[in-house]
């Protein structure tokens, strides 16, 4: 089947976050990290046939969508998953929170630059926040081990590990991953492994590697949180899992959810179900797209003097360095704003100077954001 991933839809005037900002008409936003693309027709026709039921009542997960998890992670990487390891949630970053409760007031320890619910979190539920700043060797972001295990002694209780990574756009390896796992069972560390952007590796011959698989010992100390929101474009669902082979510390889990967390949206489990079963055409045409896109992007930095990205190994988000851009306002994301163009603010995931573009969007969108973007950072388009 052909899909068009290319075609412009009008999300103006609808209820989309990123494109009802109270900025003129022609303002072309690219920073909240959804796709401008309609998702799989398996999908969508899994989505019709649950509306025409009728009924929305309060809803639990179906044996067919737990096979369907079942199946995807044994596929992908011979994860054997249990169902009594599953937990659902109304969205990743809710897990974040719950988890933070679960530990608080002890240190939480984290990386920077990060997804912004990774800073926001343990401080809104009291906990300590650690920050580790990721070291930056030649064209990509790496783990300081040194600082990283020095950060974890003391009184932290948790890791939280984003990989693959937002907004650097790595791919952790297995020995880092590997390396990873050591030190936090060596300071008795649990780890939260944020995990959404799985099936978005871009990089030819790289694989992504859930922490938990490494080992039964590892798998007993990690929490991981998945959703196929950012793979296949369903975030506004509000639909997430959580795998936590260990169950005292499930239990505990679901001992900080309760009285914050209910149960989750029928069509979550609905469009999940169809995006690991029927949707393998249409994620390995995204894939192909992404590259593209991500290409443009690249070259356009590149003729930029001055700015830097790191290669995006996986995701559909651009960082980049302007803090050598000569402006006047007090955040590169402010100044590209005056020049039309919707940039995440670097400050939020703890690196002033920088801004986060997110390329997943058809290529006229993506053409006319890149001439902006050229013209604002001072070089003719």
């Amino acid at each position: 089947m052909d899909y068009d991933f290319d075609e412009v839809i009008e999300r103006r005037g609808g209820d989309s976050i990123k494109w009802n900002q109270p900025f003129e008409k022609d303002f072309l936003p690219m920073p909240v990290a959804d796709m401008d693309f309609k998702v799989s027709p398996a999908i969508l026709e899994s989505l019709h046939r649950r509306t025409e039921h009728g009924i929305f009542g309060y809803a639990q997960a179906p044996v067919s969508t737990i096979e369907a998890i079942q199946e995807k992670l044994l596929k992908d990487y011979g994860w054997a998953i249990d169902p009594a390891w599953l937990v659902w949630l109304p969205g990743v970053v809710v897990g974040l929170n719950v988890l933070c409760r679960m530990f608080s007031p002890h240190s939480v320890v984290t990386t920077t630059p990060v997804y912004p619910p990774f800073l926001a979190s343990p401080l809104q539920m009291g906990c300590r926040r650690v920050d580790v700043p990721l070291d930056v060797v030649g064209n990509r972001y790496e783990l300081p081990f040194d600082r990283l295990n020095a950060a974890l002694g003391g009184d932290a209780r948790l890791f939280m590990h984003c990989n693959p990574h937002n907004p650097s756009g790595r791919v952790m390896t297995q020995p880092e991953q590997e390396k990873v796992a050591e030190l936090c069972l060596a300071n008795d560390v649990v780890i939260c492994a944020d995990e959404i952007h799985y099936g978005l590796v871009l990089e030819e011959g790289m694989r992504h590697l859930p922490i938990a698989t490494l080992s039964t010992e590892v798998a007993d100390r990690t929490i991981t949180f998945i959703s196929p929101s950012k793979t296949y474009n369903l975030a506004g669902l509000m639909w997430a899992f959580a795998v936590i082979p260990n169950p005292v510390l499930r239990q505990r889990f679901m001992h900080a959810a309760r009285g914050i967390v209910n149960e989750v949206n029928p069509y979550g489990y609905a469009a999940c179900e169809a995006a690991y079963r029927r949707s393998d055409d249409w994620h390995d045409e995204l894939i192909r797209i992404l590259r593209r896109n991500r290409g443009l992007v690249e070259s356009t930095i590149r003729q930029v003097p001055g700015l830097w990205m790191p290669h995006v190994e996986a995701t559909y988000l651009a960082w980049i360095d302007c803090r050598s851009l000569n402006i006047s306002e007090s955040s590169p994301a402010l100044h590209f704003e005056k020049h039309g163009i919707g940039l995440s603010d670097g400050r939020n995931f703890g690196a002033p100077g920088f801004v986060r573009m997110n390329f997943a969007c058809p290529l006229p969108t993506l053409q006319e954001g890149l001439h902006r973007f050229k013209q604002a950072s001072g070089v003719s388009a």
